[in-house]
C-alpha cells in the first residue's frame, strides 16, 4: 500500500464513516442499522476500502468482527479526521451567523450538578438561540467521545487519569465530600458519630475502581475498619438518591448535592478531607467553537461563585 493509494480519489469519507461505525458497533448488521442503509452496502463498502488498503481491517467471528492490528491503526486515524471535519463543519456554522450553534458537553455522576445547570442557564438567558446538548455516560466513554470530536468538553470530577498529552485539564474548584443520611434518620440523633458508630447502618457506596471508592476505603482503614457488609454499590444518581429518601442508607455525597435537597441531611462525621477536584476537560488539539468558548467562560464564573462558598 502507498500514499499515492490513499489519496487517488477512491477512498472517500464515507468510507471512512463506515468503517469507524462498524468498529463502534461491532457487526455488520449493527453498523447498517445504525447507518440505515443494507448490510450487503456496508459489506461492500468495507471490502472497498480493504481493496484500496490492501490489508484486512477486520477479522469475521461468529459474534461479530473485531479490528486487525491494521484496523486499530487505520480506525485511530479515520476517528481523527472524523474529527476535525466534524469541528471544521461546526466552525463555519458558528462563522455564518455568530449567534447560532451548539455546545456539546459531556458530564457523569461525580460531574457537577449545580455547576454545569447554572452555566447552562447563564449561556441562555444571553444566548437563547444557541443550542447545548448535554451527554451523560462513564468518564471513559466520554474521554473517547472528546477525543473523536463528538463532544466539545466534560464537566466534572478530575483525576489523575483526567491528564494526558491529548487533553489540557482546567481546574476549577475543590468541593467536599460529606455523609448524607434522609431527614429523621436515626443516626442524626447520635453525638458527633465515627464512622465505626454508623457501620450498623446500611450504606451506599461506589462501584469499585473508582476515585471516591478508593479514598472512602482508605477513611476506613484509616480507622482499623472493614467496609460495612450490608451495602449497595451504586454509581446512578437517581437511584442512590430513592434509597437514601426511601430506606435507612448512608451515602457519601458531594456538598452541594447534600446542601440543595430537602429530604437529606448531612452527617458531622468527619471524612479525612475527601473532596473532589472539579474541573473542565478540553481536548488539546481541538481549537474552541466560539459556542464551546461561551460556555466555558460561564462555567468560569458559575465556579468562582461556587468556589467562594466554600472558603
Amino acid at each position: 500500500m502507498t500514499t499515492e493509494r490513499i489519496l487517488d480519489g477512491r477512498l472517500k469519507i464515507r468510507h471512512l464513516v463506515l468503517v469507524t461505525t462498524i468498529a463502534e458497533h461491532g457487526s455488520i448488521i449493527r453498523a447498517a442499522e445504525n447507518l440505515h442503509v443494507t448490510q450487503p452496502v456496508v459489506t461492500r463498502g468495507l471490502h472497498e476500502v480493504e481493496e484500496i488498503l490492501d490489508v484486512p481491517l477486520f477479522d469475521r467471528t461468529s459474534r461479530g468482527v473485531s479490528p486487525t492490528i491494521y484496523g486499530d491503526s487505520f480506525i485511530s486515524d479515520a476517528r481523527a479526521v472524523l474529527a476535525r471535519l466534524r469541528h471544521s463543519e461546526r466552525q463555519l456554522t458558528q462563522l455564518s451567523n455568530a449567534e447560532l450553534g451548539t455546545v456539546t458537553v459531556g458530564t457523569h455522576l461525580a460531574g457537577s450538578n449545580l455547576l454545569l445547570p447554572r452555566a447552562i442557564a447563564a449561556l441562555k438567558a444571553e444566548r437563547p438561540n444557541l443550542t447545548v446538548v448535554v451527554r451523560e455516560a462513564t468518564p471513559d466513554a466520554l474521554h473517547a467521545a472528546l477525543l473523536a470530536g463528538d463532544i466539545d468538553m466534560t464537566v466534572g470530577r478530575l483525576t489523575s487519569t483526567s491528564n494526558g498529552s491529548r487533553v489540557s485539564v482546567e481546574h476549577m474548584y475543590m468541593e467536599p465530600i460529606r455523609l448524607v443520611a434522609r431527614r429523621g434518620h436515626a443516626a442524626h440523633e447520635l453525638d458527633s458519630p465515627a464512622l465505626a458508630d454508623l457501620l450498623d447502618y446500611p450504606w451506599i457506596l461506589p462501584v469499585d475502581q473508582t476515585a471516591l471508592r478508593a479514598e472512602l476505603e482508605e477513611s476506613f482503614t484509616q480507622e482499623g475498619l472493614d467496609l460495612p457488609a450490608d451495602r449497595v454499590e451504586c454509581t446512578s444518581l437517581l437511584t442512590l438518591r430513592h434509597l437514601l429518601v426511601s430506606t435507612d442508607v448512608i451515602a457519601a455525597l458531594p456538598l452541594l448535592i447534600a446542601e440543595e435537597d430537602d429530604q437529606l441531611e448531612i452527617l458531622p462525621t468527619p471524612l479525612r478531607g475527601i473532596r473532589r477536584n472539579v474541573g473542565v476537560t478540553l481536548a488539546a488539539d481541538q481549537p474552541l467553537t466560539p459556542a464551546a468558548t461561551a460556555l466555558l467562560e460561564q462555567l468560569r464564573t458559575e465556579a468562582a461563585q461556587l468556589h467562594e462558598s466554600f472558603r
